[in-house]
């Protein structure tokens, strides 16, 4: 017998991921040249020199022990002690070491928390469109429900009227994600207070803490000396997720935390029943080696420059042949309105002349694509004739 649900999810990829693989294919068939793949949020900049100089004094210099050994299950107290300091240093956070655990990567960090927060098939979690279509797998896979509100579409920040009308009794937690993928957009600090507000009323009239999941793994990538609002100062009972694969260009090296504030309700309970989750499924002792890099490279911060002339020139040449765009304030996509009205159907025109975007059905908005343009600035000086084509057709 075989779990129907699990071999859905094997079989069937994600939307990304199938644009992904149906890119690496047709690179096969017609030269990688031929392919503009912006389907990915794959960090095109090479990873800090700090990080490779990190890498190589750990391995010559440290016991093959020290370096490929486990760890604790909540991860290396230097690691947690460095980044407590970060968060303190630069948003005054409190934060105590003991209130990290090291994941692997943002997702696991999720699952976590969405694990620990998750009572009974009853429980249910919001987030908030455009969102990141994984959400819906993480809470399915806890056994609780993921209910969508509704975007704001003029702005991308949050549509309070549909959000009051999402969460209810049964609300757990409203995941939130600034810098957004997929719009890039930063939710301001008015969004948050009133975010705070509204959550603060819904709690008080259920009985219960409704938490804030802040997934924040473009927090460091943001334009124009923008500022992303400390989640917590807003807002108390606030679990953040963070994830160092796109700040510092390592996502494949699965390298991130969760972080239960002492200001939330039941921090110590919550804390345990995440690392609970974590020891459930199987995500304990996050890769030694990069605790130990993340020790030494905690405030090492990316040079977004190759990004910011990327967002520029494929913000201002798609607007010129009319395409509407949401400009972002962070990450590393354009929220692109389809022409024809359908992100779906104009994704697969895209496709006849090797264009990949996403479609916006899996982010919630499906009259949009997203596209990720950390890629070689010159993939986007190539594909530019063809986006003017493609609206001109």
């Amino acid at each position: 017998m075989i779990n129907k649900n699990k071999y859905t999810l094997g079989t069937e990829r994600s939307a990304i991921r199938e644009l992904y693989e149906y890119g690496k294919k047709q690179a096969e068939l017609i030269g990688s040249e031929n392919v503009f793949d912006f389907s990915l949020g794959n960090p095109s900049i090479p990873a800090p020199n700090e990080i490779n100089q990190a890498i190589c004094d750990i391995i010559y210099n440290r016991s093959p022990l020290e370096t490929h050994g486990y760890t604790s299950a909540q991860g290396l107290l230097k690691t947690r002690t460095a980044i407590a300091n970060s968060l303190n240093n630069r948003f005054n956070a409190e934060a105590e070491p003991d209130e990290i655990y090291i994941t692997c990567g943002a997702a696991a960090a999720l699952c976590c928390i969405i694990g620990a927060l998750t009572i009974d098939n009853s429980t249910e979690f919001v987030a908030i469109a455009p969102y990141f279509p994984e959400y819906k797998v993480f809470v399915e896979q806890a056994g609780a429900k993921l209910r969508v509100c509704k975007a704001d579409q003029e702005s991308f920040q949050i549509n309070f009227k549909e959000l009051e009308k999402a969460i209810n009794k049964n609300t757990a937690a409203v995941i939130i994600n600034s810098p957004n993928n997929p719009s890039g957009r930063v939710y301001s600090e008015q969004t948050l207070l009133e975010l705070s507000k509204v959550l603060k009323q819904k709690s008080d009239e259920f009985g219960h803490t409704i938490y804030i999941i802040s997934d924040e793994p473009y927090r460091e990538l943001v334009y124009e000396n923008i500022t992303v609002p400390y989640i917590p100062n807003f807002y108390n009972n606030t679990v953040i997720c963070y994830s160092y694969s796109k700040s510092l260009s390592l996502p494949g090296e699965r390298i991130g935390y969760f972080y239960v504030p002492s200001c939330a309700d039941e921090n110590k309970a919550l804390f345990a029943a995440a690392a609970g989750t974590g020891r459930s499924l199987g995500y304990v002792c996050a890769p030694s080696l990069m605790q130990q890099v993340i020790t030494i490279c905690t405030d090492v911060k990316p040079n977004i420059e190759e990004y910011t002339k990327n967002r520029d020139l494929l913000l201002s040449e798609l607007t010129s042949y009319g395409y509407e765009c949401a400009t972002p304030d962070g990450a590393f996509y354009l929220f692109v309105k389809a022409p024809n009205g359908s992100g779906a159907k104009f994704s697969e025109k895209a496709k006849q002349k090797n264009i990949l975007i996403v479609p916006g059905d899996s982010f919630g908005c499906p009259e949009y694509v997203r596209i990720s343009y950390c890629v070689p600035y010159d993939t986007i000086m190539r594909a530019l004739p063809y986006f003017k084509e493609l609206i001109e057709c």
